[in-house]
């Protein structure tokens, strides 16, 4: 339990700390890092043991994140982050149906495609978030997650009746599910009012968005452990698993959360 709290409170801390700076080469760095420690527990996970997906992973990461801080312009990136953008939305959306079939195939084409798009393009946007808008944005919607995930948790063992995804985690409720999004709209309000970034509407309607699709990115990361026939995704937190276990939801929520802002940035 003093490992579990310790390694738990350290990477709140962390994250808090490099966000809270606003050091653009800070949070850069970090969501390097920790996306080449995810894509390491997520080739494990899918047996895939080639070491290509690193190399695209640093070329994506470098073309998007550190060329646009470093020359601190687009230079014709936006069209290009619209692709990517798109692609990694799609693959999302065909894992969403993954989830529903009795297992994920995962031919040797796909697993280099989700590694691509749905793990590596995931931290780019991350870091894309922080960069393009604005670190406190992403700050927020890592609150967000940690309050859907807690209350959805405490919801659930306390009233939920009614399971949401059995065969893929039993102890998720569809109670608790709805408690999480609750709570997260009400967490909204106070971050709207701290934060100074966007108004109360678009933090209520992102709070929305990061507690489905973020659930859904927890689910799908479940499924390939259940494939894998694994309980976490590595052993790097002491109690908590692997780093993906903790990064999963807003893995997959990102490229969405970065979509509605680039459309409140362009109607606005």
């Amino acid at each position: 339990m003093l490992l579990r709290s310790l390694s738990g409170v350290f990477y709140v801390v962390l994250l808090i700390v490099v966000l809270s700076l606003n050091t653009p080469h800070g949070f850069i760095i970090l969501f390097f890092l920790f996306g080449i420690v995810s894509l390491f527990e997520f080739k494990k996970l899918i047996q895939l043991k080639s070491n290509v997906p690193y190399f695209i992973f640093i070329v994506l990461y470098a073309v998007f994140c550190y060329w646009r801080m470093a020359l601190q312009s687009n230079l014709g990136l936006d069209e290009t982050t619209q692709i990517l953008m798109v692609l990694t939305v799609f693959v999302n959306l065909f894992l969403i149906k993954d989830l529903f079939s009795k297992k994920i195939p995962l031919f040797l084409t796909k697993r280099y495609i989700i590694t691509t798009f749905y793990l590596s393009s995931g931290f780019v946007f991350l870091a894309l978030i922080a960069s393009r808008f604005s670190p406190k944005i992403l700050l927020g919607a890592f609150i967000l997650i940690w309050v859907n995930d807690s209350f959805a948790y405490l919801v659930g063992k306390n009233f939920g009746k009614q399971k949401l995804f059995e065969k893929i985690s039993p102890k998720k409720t569809v109670e608790g599910f709805l408690g999480g999004v609750f709570f997260s709209c009400i967490a909204s309000y106070f971050i709207a009012t701290v934060s100074n970034t966007l108004n109360f509407t678009y933090w209520l309607l992102l709070s929305i968005i990061i507690a489905v699709f973020g659930t859904l990115g927890d689910l799908i990361e479940s499924k390939f452990k259940r494939q894998a026939k694994v309980k976490d995704s590595g052993t790097i937190m002491p109690g908590h698993g692997g780093l993906l276990d903790r990064l999963d939801s807003i893995i997959f929520a990102s490229p969405f959360i970065y979509l509605f802002l680039r459309i409140i940035d362009y109607v606005s």
